[in-house]
């Protein structure tokens, strides 16, 4: 049994990979990391999803081209080269990362999962145990699988394998009506698949600002298959796939695709165990420093980030928060406060979907409704929308009318993850609603000009600029 005493321990090798800076080359670092390293992000996640959408959305280059007099065909989609494109860049940067921090002599990489002692220890697989001053946990989340019958089968994938198939499903049921699952719907169907999606409630992407998320329903149903108000009751093994029973209905298909939310691993490193304090949905909690909780009070030394503690598994969040961490970590005599800024998302699914802040009802409620201004700018109605014969895009803006401030934006439409930035730099350095439609110039006839319509459509004080 072996044991270590080091200056600071990670769990986890996503986000909390980048905490090892400068500052930590003459003293003792451990990271341990029991899956793939790198994290959900890089392999799993973000990056290769948007490798896939990519090519889905050239596919789908056929619908729009269409619509301008242009004739086109997918001549073949190569699922194997696609697959084999993407895992063959993401998987040699996990190798590279793991075999850089291998080298480090400063550095020991316990390639194992841990558990949770008291006075930040750690104890991995075999026994080795780790003693820290600090200690970070960026553990991440998982897939969260549902409790019914046949879930274990080979054909039942979650966002963790689905990628790796061997070859593209001609049917693909998917279970979910959330951002993952909306994005593999896309993805897929894209590529020529065809894809049921099965959803509890009467919604995909219920969270979203209501007429977005119904505009977004209307789209997704126009190329995909829909099914509202639908549970899978159990998936059984045929001999060409899976049957997905609903009850006196089955489904065939070739896989299954479960997509129902993610888990913060916290119990996986046994932090109930060691007494620290968990949120009702499992995460850790920490205060604004981002020290984890115990008994209400923060441990000495003991820190958290990225999915295992933020209610918004979201990988820019994750990096803002390891910055956070590594300075605090590195400055434990001045810390540094989340500025609980406004987190912005982006959806990669069809239509793409981005959004900020407050959604009209929240902002009716928080604002009053007599306080509050709202624009919905047609993509369409926008020169270059003209171009592209863009018939369902929206730009979405709210405003507290008393004062200019933007309290939230939403976007449906190609290139709303882009299109958005503008209103996130604005809403993150207050800068009011007028100032920012008025303050510089907007390109003409780019297709940016949807946020700057959206913008000057709202009734809201005059800065004094033109």
């Amino acid at each position: 049994m072996t044991s270590h005493n080091v200056d600071l321990a990670i769990i986890g090798s996503g986000s909390g990979n980048s905490l090892i800076t400068n500052y930590w080359d003459d003293k003792k670092v451990a990271i341990a990391e029991g899956s793939t390293f790198g994290g959900t992000c890089l392999n799993v996640g973000c990056i290769p999803t948007k490798m896939f959408v990519r090519p889905a959305h050239l596919a789908r280059g056929v619908e729009e081209a269409a619509l301008l007099g242009v004739k086109m065909s997918v001549e073949n989609v190569d699922w194997p080269a696609m697959r084999d494109r993407i895992f063959g860049r993401i998987d040699a940067i996990s190798s590279g990362g793991e075999d850089y921090r291998e080298r480090l002599e400063n550095v020991e990489l316990i390639s194992q999962y841990v558990t949770l002692g008291q006075d930040n220890t750690l104890t991995a697989q075999d026994g080795t145990t780790i003693s820290a001053k600090q200690l970070v946990i960026a553990a991440g989340s998982r897939p969260s699988m549902p409790n019914i019958e046949g879930i274990e089968l080979d054909a039942v994938h979650t966002s963790d394998s689905v990628m790796r198939l061997d070859k593209l499903p001609e049917s693909l049921v998917i279970i979910g009506g959330g951002y993952i699952a909306c994005e593999f719907a896309a993805m897929f169907s894209g590529l020529g698949t065809k894809v049921t999606q099965l959803v509890r409630s009467g919604a995909l992407m219920r969270q979203l600002d209501t007429e977005i998320s119904d505009a977004y329903n209307k789209e997704a149903a126009a190329h995909w298959t829909v099914r509202y108000h639908t549970e899978a009751k159990a998936l059984r093994q045929t001999d060409s796939g899976l049957d997905v029973v609903l009850g006196d209905e089955t489904l065939s298909a070739d896989a299954v695709l479960v997509a129902i939310g993610r888990i913060p691993n916290t119990d996986k490193i046994g932090a109930e165990k060691a007494g620290l304090d968990l949120h009702q949905d499992g995460r850790l909690k920490v205060d604004e420093y981002q020290r984890v909780l115990r008994a209400g009070k923060p441990v000495t030394g003991l820190y958290a980030l990225g999915d295992i503690s933020s209610a918004a598994q979201l990988k820019h969040v994750a990096n803002y928060e390891a910055r956070l961490v590594a300075y605090n970590l590195e400055h434990p005599e001045s810390l540094r406060k989340n500025s609980n800024r406004a987190v912005p998302a982006a959806v990669f699914t069809h239509p793409e979907i981005a959004i900020i802040g407050l959604t009209e009802e929240e902002a009716r409620e928080q604002l009053g409704a007599e306080n509050l201004t709202v624009k919905t700018q047609k993509f369409g109605d926008t020169a270059y929308g003209w171009a592209m014969e863009e018939q369902t895009g929206l730009f979405k803006v709210l405003a507290d009318k008393r004062t200019g401030k933007l309290v939230g934006a939403h976007a449906m439409g190609p290139e709303s993850s882009n299109l958005i930035q503008p209103v996130i730099m604005a809403m993150n350095l207050d800068i009011d609603a007028h100032t920012a439609a008025t303050g510089q110039y907007w390109i003409h006839p780019a297709l940016m000009e949807v946020v700057e319509n959206a913008l000057l459509g709202l009734d809201v004080p005059d800065s004094g600029l033109l």
